[in-house]
């Protein structure tokens, strides 16, 4: 089941949202591709771009993470670092396994459930800092 992007998600730092958005968005592409039996070409070329804008997403983040001299940044860079991992290895599951509906629907489960549990809780603590160093 796809997970759409909401308010609830909204970290406060344009950036950082647009590009979670856009995350959203083509991981559910993913899902409904997989869903309506679309070629391997397709789905192939999704895992390409979810692995090329995850890797562009979490260097602009840590970027302006170490420029608001974030405290968790280490922290961070590590789950970055362990999802990254964990999207290649799924990728490898799905080319050994062939255009497999339960590898796309695991693969897109993990995506969005780490995404929407790592927004909420670790991306979050990015607008909470940023927004106390304003009160300061």
């Amino acid at each position: 089941m796809a997970i759409l992007w909401n308010k609830t998600l909204e970290v406060g730092v344009t950036l950082i949202d647009e590009q979670h958005k856009k995350w959203f968005e083509k991981a559910d592409q993913l899902f409904e591709a997989g869903k309506q039996g679309k070629s391997k070409e397709y789905i192939v070329q999704m895992f390409d771009f979810l692995e090329e804008y995850t890797k562009t997403h979490f260097k602009d983040e840590e970027k302006y993470m170490l420029s608001i001299k974030y405290p968790e940044y280490n922290q961070q860079k590590q789950m970055h670092e362990g999802f990254i991992k964990k999207l290649t290895e799924l990728r490898k599951e799905y080319e050994s396994a062939g255009a497999n509906i339960t590898v796309i629907i695991g693969a897109n489960q993990f995506i969005l459930d780490w995404l929407t549990n790592h927004i909420s809780k670790a991306d979050k603590k990015i607008g909470d800092y940023v927004r106390s160093m304003d009160k300061k």
